[in-house]
């Protein structure tokens, strides 16, 4: 039994074949999936489709990317939205400056508004960081000072402080298919660094599909090469990885229904 941790079933993407593609999931051993927001405007289409399956759960949240477009978000928008059943984690929120797709001040607001929803709602917060250790390691620092909350470092590629200062918060780091890229050499080392009953696997699907399917779409249905390749770097079999990182999903999403899964 498997969960992906992270899957953008809404995306373009799956639009002519999800039924297909959810199917493949549960045929490799995939249970659950955890469905994330990338934008406030995708939150009617996510819920769409957690609601059509049971073993789904999602968030609610703006990536970095699309912070231009959040001006006017408030935590209290986001804590009603946290309210619904099926909805498990904040995010995906974060920081992300090496697109600077949305200007950094924005990104930074934008973020503390995630921050404040996860400290009030007591649910996990799903951190997307890229080329900006220093600043989230302040911003996390800061925030967890005043009221403490509960970081999932997803699809992690950055420093080892970081991952650090997230695990010595109580978080969690999670990892893709990018642990199986031939250069991943870094990120590896983190993941044997991570003590596993704080690792969260996931897909990131359509993204960053693993080998042996790079450079295609990824689906749902690779995070068995995940798997794969986080036992190999643990030295355990992929069966303790399975059960580890599955219990670790449960007990960081608290609000998952794992009875959801009977049957899986």
């Amino acid at each position: 039994m498997l969960i992906d941790s992270h899957v953008n079933l809404h995306s373009e993407k799956f639009a002519e074949d999800l039924d297909e593609v959810v199917a493949r999931a549960r045929d490799a051993g995939v249970a659950g999936m955890l469905t994330i927001s990338d934008k406030i405007a995708s939150t009617d289409e996510i819920r769409r489709i957690s609601a059509a399956l049971p073993f789904a759960w999602r968030s609610v949240g703006a990536h970095p990317h699309y912070a231009v477009e959040h001006p006017d978000l408030t935590t209290d928008f986001l804590v009603d939205l946290c309210a619904e059943p099926d909805v498990v984690g904040v995010g995906e929120c974060g920081l992300d400056f090496h697109y600077n797709y949305s200007p950094r001040e924005d990104q930074e607001i934008v973020f503390r508004k995630h921050i404040e929803a996860a400290q009030e709602t007591g649910l996990p917060l799903i951190i997307h960081t890229r080329e900006a250790d220093a600043e989230m390691m302040a911003a996390l620092s800061a925030a967890h000072a005043r009221k403490a909350f509960v970081p999932l470092m997803h699809c992690y590629t950055s420093g080892m402080d970081l991952a650090k200062l997230a695990l010595d918060m109580g978080g969690y780091v999670s990892f893709s298919g990018i642990i199986t890229f031939k250069n991943a050499d870094d990120v590896r080392a983190i993941a044997e660094a991570v003590p596993l009953d704080r690792v969260i696997i996931e897909t990131d699907c359509p993204y960053l599909a693993p080998v042996p399917h790079r450079g295609r779409r990824c689906e749902p249905a690779h995070l068995v090469h995940v798997v794969e390749k986080l036992a190999e770097i643990k030295g355990v079999s992929t069966e303790e990885i399975a059960a580890a990182t599955t219990d670790n999903f449960f007990r960081l999403f608290a609000k998952a229904d794992r009875a959801a899964l009977d049957g899986a």
